[in-house]
Formats: structure tokens, sequence, C-alpha cells
């Protein structure tokens, strides 16, 4: 019996140093890592969330890019971390519902990354080069149907959403296209407008200042309604593609073994940073749409969303060594 209350001590004790730890997070800087360059939306949104939630916490959130591989390189290194809500990273479609297209990597996206919230969901802008003898997306389709596979779209790297949303185009038009994968969208934008790319299906808000500056011409939006922010512009499927509908989203989430009352934790806390009406009037100016939902909605988004680009990959028969 006096090792069973010894036992029944030892739990008690630990049960209470857990609660009081979660009480007093954060007691140091949070690390948040963007897996894409700098200038991409993801590190938009990022850096946004970081400030705010800095600013709620009195303790920095620490913004580190950290490219490569679509995003894997960054989520690998989270997924590796200890799981007390130290080490965060901001996921995409690539890394959450688009991996099974990568037969090496070094960890299992599903598994070892604990989803914390879906942070924001917006559409994907196709634009072009100004010298693509295309105004507009039905020309656009024609002239892909005429000169197959002559032009080239960019993506921000295998099984990113620019990737995975031009993959869905190319099924529901039938079109040929060339896959030119970069590191982010930073250097496909620069390269877009050098006229080396002809097209990129682009995330909203960092297509958006290249429009209103000249820079590209938008041809259509990819989410199920027209943007406000460009009314003129139809949306695919009222053009070329009738049901078409795909968006780009974006996570916040942890390493595997986040106990579920801290990722709440976070989860509310992240909630209440982003709440200022100012801060959703800005991000909807810029077709953004925040979502900021429960970590068990943002896991089930996330399981419909790998059951759909799964039959993308399947379909346009996608693989990464």
């Amino acid at each position: 019996m006096n090792i069973l209350k010894v036992l029944a001590f030892a739990a008690a004790a630990l049960a209470a140093n857990a609660a009081f730890a979660q009480a007093e997070f954060p007691s140091k800087p949070i690390r948040l890592v963007v897996p894409f360059p700098p200038g991409g939306t993801t590190d938009v949104l990022g850096r946004i969330a970081a400030r705010r939630l800095g600013d709620l916490y009195g303790k920095p959130v620490v913004v580190e890019n950290k490219p490569g591989a679509s995003g894997h390189v960054g989520a690998a290194e989270v997924a590796r971390a200890a799981p007390d809500g130290y080490t965060l990273v901001a996921g995409t479609i690539g890394i959450h519902a688009a991996h099974r297209m990568y037969k090496k990597l070094t960890y299992t996206p599903a598994t070892d990354l604990q989803p914390i919230t879906l942070l924001a969901e917006q559409s994907n802008l196709l634009i072009v080069n100004p010298g693509v003898a295309a105004k507009s997306v039905e020309e656009l389709v024609a002239l892909a149907k005429a000169r197959p596979g002559a032009l080239n779209y960019a993506s921000a790297g295998p099984g990113s959403s620019i990737h995975m949303v031009t993959e869905l185009f190319i099924l529901a038009t039938g079109v040929k296209l060339t896959h030119v994968p970069y590191k982010g969208s930073g250097p496909a934008l620069n390269d877009l407008m050098g006229g080396q790319i002809q097209l990129i299906f682009e995330n909203f808000p960092t297509g958006l200042p290249l429009v209103r500056g000249g820079r590209v011409r938008p041809l259509a939006v990819t989410g199920a309604q027209r943007e406000a922010a460009l009314p003129e512009v139809p949306t695919v499927a009222e053009t070329v593609a009738p049901g078409f509908a795909a968006t780009s989203w974006f996570t916040l989430a942890g390493p595997r073994g986040l106990p579920a009352a801290l990722a709440d934790r976070i989860q509310s806390d992240l909630k209440r940073a982003l709440s200022p009406p100012e801060v959703g009037a800005e991000l909807r100016a810029q077709g953004i749409g925040l979502v900021l939902n429960t970590p068990a909605e943002a896991a089930r988004f996330i399981a419909a969303e790998t059951e759909k680009w799964n039959r993308v990959i399947d379909a346009a028969k996608i693989q990464v060594e």
C-alpha cells in the first residue's frame, strides 16, 4: 500500500508540474519555421502570426526561413523537435496533403506533425507574362493545345499548392504544360516577369501586387467565387472547367506528441491575437481568409484534402525521388 501511495503521489506531482508548465507557457522565445524563402504567402502569414502572437505572449516568436524540398526540409526539422510548443512550423498543402509524391522523405508528415490550426485559406491567381499571346483563360487553353508542352509553368516546388492547383487545371482542361519547379514563389515570379516562364497559378496575395503594378496579366482565379480585390477576373469554373475549385491553405503545426491541451492553448491564443478587425480586413483585401479552427477540425480538413490531392497525384502520375 505504501508503494501505491508513493506512486499515486508521484503521478499527482507530475500532473501538477505539467499543468504548471502549461500555465507558464511560454517562458522563453518560440521558434516558427517557415519552410520557404522570404516573400511568399507562407512567409507573410507566418510573420503576421508571429508578430501578433509575440505581442500577446510578451515573448518573441522568431521566424526562421528553412527552404528546401517544397517545405519538407524545414518541416522535417520541426518534426524532430521536442513537442513542447517552442518549435512550430507554418504548413502548406505540399507538406500536409501532397507528400505522397515524395518517396524518400526523412519523416512521415501525416503522423510526425501535429496540426494546431488551419491558419488561412485563399484562391490562387492564374497570371501570365504580358508577352504571352492570351488575353483570357480560354485563349490560354487554346494556345496550350495548339503548342503542347511549349508553355512553361512555374511552381514553388513539387507538391506545393501552386504545383497541385496547376496539375488539377491540366487534368480538367486536357492541356499539356511544362513544369519548372523553384524553391519558392519569389524566384519563380522573378522569372515569370523576366519571360523565362509563361504562367503560374500564384497565391493570390503575392500575385496581386504584380497585377496592380502591370507586371503580369491576370486570367482567372481558382476559388469557387470571384475575388473582391479583382472582381473583373473570372473563375476557372465559369470559363473553361465547370465545377473547378481549388485553394491554397496554410497551417500552424508542431511535432508529434504535442500535448492536446497545449495545442488547444496555442490555437486559442493565436485566434485571440489575430482577432482585431483590422487584421482580418487587411488580409481579406489581399484575398486571404482567416480560418483559425481547432486542432481536431484542422486534422479533419487535412485528411479530406489529402484524399483529394492524392487522386490528382495518382491521375497525373507525379513522383519525386
